[in-house]
């Protein structure tokens, strides 16, 4: 569940993500300014979600074991992986820089047939109750030349939760 706090246009918006190791996630957005759900389409994954430079595809949890993965190079501070997806992808493939301090992801390079797509870099890392995880979020979509940046200002690890927690009803109230 993402729920967007700024800029304005995007206040209030929630993304529900349900996650599926042998299919594609299913993933609803409630949109406060019409008062309603809306269930996003498979075949709408690659467009750009109000606005900004990220797909609904590029806001989903990474299931490792729904991609093939090789050593590309040794870069140093960080080792480039090649994924490529098992399941139906906007991409063809991928480059992933892991850090060798903390096996953080650093960047993601995006591929589609026609090229680079997307490049997402991490940053501002901080360990969260021994998780180490990035503050900010940098997408640079290099069709459009643009920019967007995402900003966690609220993170929580290890809490509990309740399978009502992720429903449409919990994508309505905003909790």
């Amino acid at each position: 569940m993402l729920r967007f706090t700024a800029p304005p246009e995007v206040k209030g918006v929630s993304l529900l993500i349900l996650n599926h190791t042998d299919r594609a996630s299913d993933q609803w957005m409630w949109r406060p300014n019409i008062g309603r759900e809306q269930r996003i389409a498979f075949q709408d994954r690659s467009t750009r979600f109000f606005g900004t430079d990220f797909s609904f595809e590029d806001l989903e949890e990474r299931d490792v074991g729904q991609y093939d993965f090789r050593l590309n190079a040794d870069e140093g501070p960080a080792w480039k992986i090649e994924s490529t997806p098992r399941k139906t992808s906007q991409y063809t493939h991928s480059f992933l820089w892991v850090s060798k301090v903390n096996y953080t992801i650093t960047r993601v390079e995006l591929y589609t047939k026609k090229g680079l797509m997307r490049v997402i870099d991490y940053r501002d890392f901080e360990q969260l109750k021994g998780i180490w995880t990035a503050r900010t979020t940098e997408v640079d979509d290099m069709t459009r030349n643009s920019r967007t940046i995402l900003k966690f200002d609220k993170l929580e690890y290890n809490v509990p939760i309740k399978d009502a927690d992720f429903t449409i009803d919990a994508l309505r109230r905003g909790t």
